[in-house]
């Protein structure tokens, strides 16, 4: 039997400054196995962006594990971590972080120059992903000239283009509107069919039922676990 893709293990996080010590997770355990759609929910301040950070190799446990791949990533370098960063996870933001007057298509291609990727293999791949997520039309249309929906997906594109097999997404759908999330969701469905494994913050119910497995998290711990249906699978049995 292969290994879970993530492994958290008692995991605490604590912030000191000077004079003052605030714990953001407490002695958190989860496991997420490879090709999971999870969803982690709770309220501003609930700990899960910390969460995130850590999932996402941007930041370090205080205590506890968090072994990724079987990698413990807690004794990993600032270059390995970077490494793994690089390789294995993409990043989807609610703010999307896309530079402001650089197309679509050169938005895309960003990691895979800092990566020395060929400039051959790097317009190639980009062009497909953007056809992909439906942008073919909008190649060299710089952020301004995109909706909040087509932002967002030329910036799962971005995600993608380096073949990480996860996706962490926070508040992928908090800038958009309702419809727009919808076609982002649609997406996010289609790449979790392709075999992506995919982590989702949202603070939005409807989004976080797309997920098969929901976490709910407050003051720094796990109050819920629940796996479930997703809304298109209990449609179609309907």
């Amino acid at each position: 039997m292969s290994s879970p893709t993530i492994q958290i293990s008692h995991l605490t996080k604590t912030y000191k400054t000077a004079d003052l010590e605030t714990t953001v997770l407490f002695d958190l355990s989860l496991t997420i196995e490879k090709g999971e759609f999870v969803a982690i929910m709770g309220p501003s301040g609930s700990g899960k962006s910390t969460l995130m950070h850590i999932l996402g190799a941007l930041d370090l446990p205080t205590s506890g594990t968090y072994v990724l791949d079987g990698q413990d990533v807690g004794h990993l370098s600032d270059d390995e971590l970077a490494e793994i960063r690089n390789k294995k996870i993409g990043f989807i933001f609610q703010a999307y972080n896309l530079l402001a007057r650089t197309s679509a298509l050169d938005n895309v291609k960003i990691p895979m120059e800092y990566a020395g990727v060929p400039e051959n293999i790097q317009q190639e791949k980009a062009l497909k992903l953007l056809g992909i997520v439906g942008l073919s039309d909008r190649l060299q249309h710089p952020p301004n000239k995109l909706s909040g929906g087509q932002q967002q997906r030329v910036a799962i594109a971005r995600a993608l283009v380096m073949d990480p097999s996860i996706l962490l997404a926070d508040e992928p759908t908090g800038n958009i509107a309702s419809a727009q999330a919808e076609e982002v969701m649609d997406i996010f469905h289609t790449l979790h069919k392709d075999g992506h494994t995919i982590i989702m913050i949202t603070h939005e119910p409807d989004i976080a039922q797309h997920a098969q497995r929901i976490i709910h998290i407050l003051d720094g711990k796990i109050t819920k676990d629940e796996r479930k249906r997703t809304i298109r699978e209990s449609k179609k049995q309907k």
